[in-house]
C-alpha cells in the first residue's frame, strides 16, 4: 500500500487481519471547523484508543500539544502491541482532523506501516458500516517496539527563523485565512495575531472534500500554486504550521498525497511563534 491512506472498504476487508492495529485518535477539542457531536460513544469494531491531548504529548513542555518524547511513544506502542510488522490504521470522529497528527507521530518515531482512514468514523457511518460501543482490550503481552525520532521530521522556531529567506524552504500555515491575516484575534491568550514572514496560507479545510481528502489531482494543483513543481531539479522542503501542530498535519499528509517528500512539522506552530516577542510577525 504505497498511499498513506486506506479506504473504508479496505478496512472492512481487513478487520480480521492479525497484523491490523486499529486506533481511534479523536480529540475532545476541535478548532477551525464545526465539530461533529455524537449522542453516544461509538467506535469501529476492534478499535483501540490513544490520547493526543494528555498522553501522547510532552507534558513537561510549556507549549500546547508538544510532540511526545520517544519514551512516551514507546510506552504507548508497546501497550497497543505495535510491532515492526503491524499495519497501524488511525482514524478520528471528525472525518479528517487529528488522525493525521497521530500518523505523523508514529511515522516520525519509526513505525513502518502506518496509515490514516480516509473519511474516518463519519465516512464509515455514512456507509452504514457496523460500529460498537466499547473499545477493544489491549493485548495481554506488550510488544518490544522502541521509538526512534527522525529529527528531520519535527522542526522548532530556531530552524524556521534560520530559513525564513531560504528559497528551498517553504513554510505552510494551515490556519484559517482570517487568522493568518490577523483579521481576528488568536484563540489563545498572549499569542500575537499574524503569521510567520514569507509563509503561505493553506487552510486545512481546502484540502478536504466532505469527510475525505480531495482527489490527488486536485491536491497537486493546490500545492503547485506555492511549492516548486516536483519535476524541478531539487524538491523544496515544506514545513507545516498551524495553531498548535494538529491541523498542520492534515495539509502535511495532503502534500505527501500530492507527491512531496521533504516534509516536516513546525512543532509548537503559531502558539509558539506568536507568543515569542523576539520572533518577527507579518
Amino acid at each position: 500500500m504505497p498511499s498513506p491512506l486506506v479506504t473504508t472498504q479496505w478496512l472492512q476487508d481487513n478487520l480480521d487481519n492479525e497484523r491490523l492495529v486499529l486506533i481511534d485518535a479523536s480529540m475532545a477539542t476541535v478548532i477551525g471547523k464545526e465539530p461533529i457531536v455524537y449522542d453516544r460513544p461509538m467506535w469501529i469494531p476492534g478499535s483501540h484508543r490513544i490520547d493526543l491531548e494528555d498522553v501522547l504529548c510532552d507534558t513537561e513542555s510549556s507549549q500546547t500539544h508538544t510532540f511526545p518524547t520517544e519514551e512516551q511513544v514507546t510506552k504507548e506502542a508497546q501497550r497497543l502491541g505495535i510491532t515492526t510488522e503491524s499495519l497501524v490504521v488511525l482514524y478520528d470522529n471528525q472525518g479528517i482532523y487529528s488522525a493525521p497528527r497521530a500518523w505523523w507521530i508514529f511515522r516520525s518515531m519509526g513505525v513502518k506501516h502506518v496509515f490514516v482512514l480516509d473519511g474516518g468514523l463519519p465516512q464509515w457511518r455514512a456507509e452504514k458500516r457496523d460500529v460498537v460501543s466499547t473499545i477493544a482490550e489491549t493485548p495481554a503481552t506488550p510488544s518490544h517496539f522502541v521509538a526512534n525520532l527522525n529529527q528531520r521530521r519535527v522542526r522548532n522556531s530556531a530552524y524556521v527563523l534560520q530559513h525564513l529567506d531560504d528559497s528551498q524552504v517553504t513554510i505552510v500555515d494551515a490556519r484559517s485565512r482570517s487568522r493568518f491575516l490577523a483579521q481576528v484575534p488568536e484563540p489563545r491568550p498572549g499569542v500575537r495575531s499574524g503569521h510567520i514572514p514569507h509563509s503561505h496560507n493553506l487552510p486545512f479545510t481546502e484540502v478536504l472534500e466532505g469527510h475525505c481528502f480531495k482527489p490527488v489531482s486536485e491536491l497537486k494543483t493546490i500545492f503547485r500554486t506555492f511549492a516548486t513543481p516536483l519535476h524541478s531539479s531539487s524538491e523544496p522542503q515544506l514545513v507545516f504550521s498551524c495553531g498548535s501542530g494538529i491541523t498542520a498535519c492534515i495539509i502535511l499528509l495532503a502534500a505527501e498525497l500530492a507527491g512531496y517528500h521533504q516534509l516536516s512539522l513546525y512543532d509548537g506552530s503559531w502558539a509558539d511563534w506568536g507568543s515569542d516577542e523576539s520572533l518577527p510577525v507579518a
